[in-house]
């Protein structure tokens, strides 16, 4: 075989080998975390890289004694990563009966439309057609506001914050909200929404609604203001007597350590765990696409469906989950356990993030 294609196989290999375990260093770097990502596409090319390699007989040959150990090691670390959000998995939250009270169930729809996205209508048809119960938009400005008032006048109860820094956030509900804030955990430009929503039940529900900045060069050095307010809204949560859902774009995939470190804080469980990746970012993108809008809840519902929707011409797809309350069986699921480490990793990582953002004040 000619010598460059030998040297770019070992390349890959080695870069391959690399991009798996560099995320586990203790370091918040952008170009650290952003391996974090792309864990199913490893997977598959490592798998393929490995193929070669074994179909040539390489691993009798200087280097490749070591390359190859190094793919199956990355093969394995990425399967484990990803294997909860395959089908082989079993799920984190059961499937709501057929017969479920109707006036137990919320539908929540998230949607990052992109703020220079002008295809309103597209949204507006999603909205129209699936009439959630809560809609959340995420990158929403004042043109985006006025643009999907078709479809979002008939929700009475709303949270406007359009802003043009694409950390605009507006929320929709058809169900009554109180205790309504607007927050700004940790920067002055990236808002966050707390309110109580009540089903049709007469039941309350705190719902968070979330939309950190992503660690990549235009935004963010590293990830600790990212990695801070998601957790903050973990640890808050957790202390509720109310069930709880965390929705938005948490800018972070769903395997990572942070929003596994989020889980466990908070107890939420995932919708996805055992049913698919429900990838949302980058629509535009097919072989670059990672679940990063999610929708966490306590074991207080079940999940009636979960869907990514069409694209909108933003490089989001939304994503629509419906969850039905039942109390009565909460405890049929298993909540995220924290172990000796989380608490302490937990204050670590919040005073981090704030020490950052207070930085970046100054």
């Amino acid at each position: 075989m000619h010598n460059a294609t030998v040297i770019a196989l070992r390349t890959v290999a080695t870069i391959l080998i690399l991009a798996t375990f560099v995320p586990l260093l203790p370091f918040e770097a952008w170009y650290i975390r952003i391996f974090d990502f792309p864990r199913s596409q490893i997977f598959v090319l490592a798998a393929f890289t490995l193929l070669i390699f074994l179909v040539l007989r390489w691993w009798r040959y200087g280097i490749d004694k070591i390359l190859i150990p190094g793919l199956v090691a990355s093969l394995v670390f990425e399967a484990v990563n990803i294997y909860p959000y395959t089908f082989l998995s079993p799920v984190q939250v059961q499937q709501a009966p057929a017969d479920a009270p109707a006036d137990g169930q919320l539908s929540i729809l998230v949607s990052n439309v992109y703020q220079h996205n002008v295809e309103h209508q597209l949204l507006i048809d999603l909205i129209q057609e699936h009439s959630p119960d809560i809609l959340l938009t995420l990158e929403t400005d004042s043109i985006w506001q006025k643009g999907l008032r078709p479809a979002t006048d008939s929700f009475p109860e709303r949270v406007a914050i359009p802003l043009s820094n694409t950390y605009g956030m507006h929320l929709y509900s058809k169900l009554p909200l109180r205790q309504t804030r607007t927050r700004y955990l940790l920067e002055e430009e990236v808002p966050s929404i707390k309110t109580y929503v009540q089903l049709r039940n007469g039941v309350w529900v705190e719902l968070h609604a979330v939309h950190p900045k992503p660690p990549v060069p235009t935004e963010d050095d590293d990830s600790k203001t990212r990695d801070a307010e998601i957790v903050l809204v973990g640890k808050e949560v957790k202390g509720s007597d109310y069930p709880v859902i965390v929705a938005g774009d948490f800018n972070d995939v769903a395997w990572s350590h942070t929003t596994t470190l989020f889980q466990k804080v908070s107890g939420l469980l995932d919708p996805r765990i055992g049913r698919g990746f429900y990838n949302t970012f980058n629509a535009k993108y097919k072989l670059l696409r990672w679940p990063l809008d999610h929708v966490f809840h306590s074991d207080h519902f079940k999940l009636v469906k979960m869907e990514r929707l069409p694209h909108i011409n933003s490089d989001h797809f939304p994503i629509l989950a419906i969850l039905s309350f039942a109390p009565e069986n909460k405890y049929e699921q298993e909540e995220p356990q924290p172990d000796e480490d989380t608490a302490e990793e937990a204050a670590e990582t919040i005073e981090e993030g704030k020490e950052e953002a207070q930085e970046e004040d100054d």
